[in-house]
């Protein structure tokens, strides 16, 4: 599939500071829109339906995956998570560069249906700090936090496959380092023929 919107993909194992990249990377680049996925956990917090996540129940979630309406899914913690395929090809059909925060797992099903897409790991410095940063983080109990630390050892051997790694020491840097990324990818010769055709074709460049 070939549109003149970016794919970029960012993963992490819980704690090491994903979605906190990605909020602020969105608040200073406006021409990136996240994916909202759908998911079967409820809501935490001050979360919204359909800000956050889009809430549902399983059985809703299954007719959605038998009705191929995602483009990726995957049970994570207990939970189910999918990419809505219409609202992404939707935005990228339109040139809006989008964002998928999601698992290893959703990230290999997405590379495997988009060759170009962009995969970012996000690293946290070690073991230990991220346990500390779970604790600080005071949302889930010592159980979970313990279970969150066990797949964190699963999940960060699948870096490799990743295109770009970011060790997130400082989330200052971090985001310095995902910055980069996305404007690197924006300036690539098949991501700039993509977004500006006219040009291309008025300069007669193949």
């Amino acid at each position: 599939m070939d549109f003149p919107g970016n794919l970029f993909v960012v993963a992490a194992p819980s704690g090491a500071g994903k979605s906190s990249l990605v909020c602020k990377l969105l608040s200073k680049d406006k021409g990136i829109q996240l994916s909202i996925s759908y998911t079967t956990r409820p809501p935490r917090g001050q979360e919204e339906d359909g800000r956050e996540y889009c809430f549902v129940d399983r059985d809703e979630f299954q007719r959605r995956i038998e009705a191929g309406d995602f483009l990726e899914w995957a049970e994570v913690h207990g939970n189910l998570y999918g990419t809505s395929r219409h609202w992404l090809q939707q935005r990228m059909a339109q040139g809006v560069d989008v964002m998928l925060e999601i698992d290893w797992q959703g990230a290999e099903q997405v590379k495997r249906q988009f060759s170009n897409a962009v995969s970012v790991f996000i690293l946290p410095p070690s073991f230990e700090e991220l346990e500390a940063r779970l604790k600080r983080r005071g949302e889930d109990a010592p159980e979970v936090i313990a279970r969150r630390l066990r797949e964190a050892r699963v999940e960060t051997p699948h870096a490799s496959t990743f295109d770009f790694i970011i060790v997130n020491h400082d989330i200052s840097h971090a985001l310095r380092d995902l910055q980069a990324i996305v404007v690197a990818q924006r300036l690539r010769y098949a991501a700039q023929h993509r977004a500006h055709p006219e040009v291309f074709k008025a300069l007669g460049i193949c």
